[in-house]
C-alpha cells in the first residue's frame, strides 16, 4: 500500500485595514476594490460595529519561488 501524500494548504498573508465611520460604503467599496485589483487581495472578514466602524481583514497566498540549480 502507497504511503498517503500529504496536502498542503496554501500559507497567507492578512492585512487588516479600520474604516471609519465617516468613510461613506461607495468609498469603502472602492477602496477594497483597489487593494483586490492591484494588490492581489481579496477579503476574508468584514466586521460592522455598532459605532459604524468597520474592521476589514484582507488575505493573499504567499507565493514560494522554489530554487531550481
Amino acid at each position: 500500500m502507497p504511503p498517503p501524500t500529504t496536502v498542503r494548504q496554501p500559507e497567507y498573508e492578512f492585512r487588516s485595514v479600520v474604516l471609519p465611520r465617516s468613510v461613506s460604503r461607495k468609498a469603502a467599496t472602492r477602496l477594497l476594490t483597489d487593494h483586490a485589483e492591484y494588490g492581489h487581495w481579496e477579503l476574508d472578514r468584514l466586521r460592522l460595529f455598532p459605532d459604524g466602524t468597520r474592521r476589514v481583514t484582507l488575505r493573499r497566498k504567499i507565493i514560494r519561488q522554489v530554487r531550481t540549480w
